[in-house]
């Protein structure tokens, strides 16, 4: 009796610490999901992780104070999602207080608090660490500790994204275990590989090279997430990552990519299929001042009709059809389908239109460009020999010259070059994307070409100060349709990605902006269960 008693005892104080008997799995809390990733992360510090795979393991590890919803709104508060902030409010225009859920605690223990908020702040704030965001906090006056659970935000200005800029680019840092250490130390620091957050996961193991587990908080505060295992497995190349989806050696895969891959998996009888939009977009950008000389218009596309000739030849459904069938579409201006301004009526007078383009090209006697492409997109480079051949067509010598990225990077950075075929990858923001990519703003990085019409940077301006969604869009949408007028560059495409999962797997639901954000929610039911979700990482190939 005394040993049952024990043994008894022994479970139950298990169960109360958050941990499991080996190999157990209690009723809809079990599972292990594997996910096939051609990479693997660089660091588990969020400030400082520049991977998209860095962030999704970090997003599993680390809350932010509230976080977006199914939506993609980001102007004002609406269909936002608390995390660590129970709630918040307006003390007035520039002043924003959250309130934290006392429940939350760091995975040592320890509860999170407002002075943990002030100090992520100063973290992502600060030169030394030169977090990838810390452009997009810059009108943030400062952070403070009202009391413990209370953190006090202070702007510099009104405008539309002020609770954007909050809550999305900081996930919240624990100040007792990180203020001792130096800031220039940061990037070499064990936590970094071994880190200790306050979100629904927290790290098992990482085998640099091969996998990286997490394991399911059972004690979670906002719930204990149903999968009670995450892997990721690294593999060289996405070809290699749908080969073992297929072969059943791992569940997931956030991107399938080419067409091609998504019928091997349409084939697979044990795989579904989950569309859900971009968050990038590709483009054939002119430079519209001369190569090395910013003080001068380009002699082929400083002139405007030129540069809209040149859009009107391409037949860019065409040239979409053949590359990416139905996985994507021609953009109605500079815009992933992920942003809810996406509006055809955008696109104006810039359509395919041969025999205008012919009009346009016959007052111009430069006829004559090179296009810059880059080595390592094979996808690009088809594009860009469609172009070129269209183009010909038309009458244009189109050259196209491959690099390598680095040296491509250097080109457009100093202006040497004549068009150059790129894609950014944004988030769910149309404003700050925007303004950094097409504007003043963005002249020797994100705008390359040196587009700059003040019309243009007026209303999108306007959009960054506008009160209320209603009128960000509208404003959005007067700058887009003038910048597809001036015709800086062709929009080629914008991609719908799909992810795939193991059918036994249940409620998927994919947020665009973060593949992952909602996993803790996906489940397998019991029935479904296969020795590999039972047994943990014991049966893991």
């Amino acid at each position: 009796m005394r040993r049952v008693l024990v043994i008894a005892t022994s479970l139950l104080l298990a169960a109360l610490a958050g941990c499991e008997p080996r190999g157990g799995c209690r009723g809809d809390y079990c599972g292990v999901l594997v996910i096939a990733a051609p990479g693997e992360p660089d660091i588990l510090l969020p400030p400082i992780t520049l991977l998209a795979i860095g962030r999704d393991v970090t997003d599993q590890l680390f809350l932010k104070l509230a976080d977006v919803g199914m939506s993609s709104n980001t102007v004002g508060d609406d269909d936002f999602v608390p995390q660590l902030a129970a709630r918040w409010d307006w003390t007035d225009t520039v002043t924003l207080t959250f309130h934290l859920d006392p429940r939350a605690r760091w995975q040592d223990g320890v509860p999170v608090t407002a002075a943990d908020v002030a100090f992520t702040f100063d973290v992502y704030t600060d030169s030394v660490i030169d977090a990838p965001s810390r452009y997009a906090l810059r009108d943030i006056a400062s952070v403070s500790a009202r009391d413990t659970l209370t953190a006090v935000f202070h702007f510099r200005r009104r405008y539309a994204e002020m609770f954007f800029d909050a809550v999305y680019h900081m996930r919240v840092l624990p100040a007792h275990v990180l203020r001792a250490l130096p800031r220039a130390a940061w990037r070499t620091a064990p936590f970094g590989r071994e880190p200790i957050g306050d979100g629904p996961y927290r790290l098992v193991r990482w085998k640099a090279g091969e996998s990286l587990e997490l394991a399911a908080d059972s004690m979670f505060f906002l719930g204990r997430p149903h999968l009670r295992r995450l892997i990721w497995r690294f593999t060289p190349n996405l070809d290699v990552a749908v080969t073992q989806l297929i072969a059943g050696q791992a569940d997931a895969i956030e991107v399938l990519g080419p067409p091609d891959n998504v019928k091997r998996v349409h084939d697979a009888s044990a795989l579904a299929t989950y569309p859900y939009h971009g968050t990038a977009y590709g483009f054939l950008a002119f430079n519209l001042r001369a190569n090395g000389d910013t003080g001068a218009p380009h002699p082929v596309f400083g002139d405007r009709d030129m540069r809209r000739a040149v859009v009107m030849a391409l037949d860019r459904q065409r040239m979409l059809q053949n590359v990416w069938g139905d996985l994507a579409e021609v953009p109605p201006g500079p815009m992933p389908r992920l942003w809810s301004i996406w509006d055809r009526s955008l696109a104006g007078d810039v359509a395919h239109d041969s025999a205008q383009a012919a009009r346009l090209l016959a007052q111009h006697r430069r006829r004559a460009f090179h296009i810059l492409v880059p080595t390592t997109s094979g996808l690009r480079r088809q594009y860009a020999r469609l172009i070129q051949e269209q183009l010909r067509t038309a009458g244009l010598d189109v050259i196209i010259d491959e690099v390598d990225l680095s040296l491509m990077q250097a080109r457009t950075n100093t202006g040497h070059f004549d068009a150059v075929l790129g894609a950014w990858a944004t988030g769910p923001s149309p404003i700050d994307a925007t303004l950094q990519n097409w504007t003043r703003r963005g002249f020797g990085g994100g705008n390359p070409g040196r587009y700059d019409n003040p019309e243009v940077d007026r209303l999108l301006e306007q959009a960054a100060g506008a009160r209320n969604r209603a009128e960000a869009t509208r404003l959005l949408h007067s700058a887009i349709v003038l910048w597809n007028a001036d015709a800086p560059a062709a929009v080629l495409y914008a991609p719908d990605n799909v992810a795939a999962v193991h059918r036994r797997v249940r409620d998927v639901t994919i947020r665009p902006d973060s593949w992952l954000a909602l996993v803790r929610s996906w489940r397998i039911p019991s029935l479904q269960l296969t020795d590999r979700d039972r047994m943990g990482t014991e049966r893991i190939p």
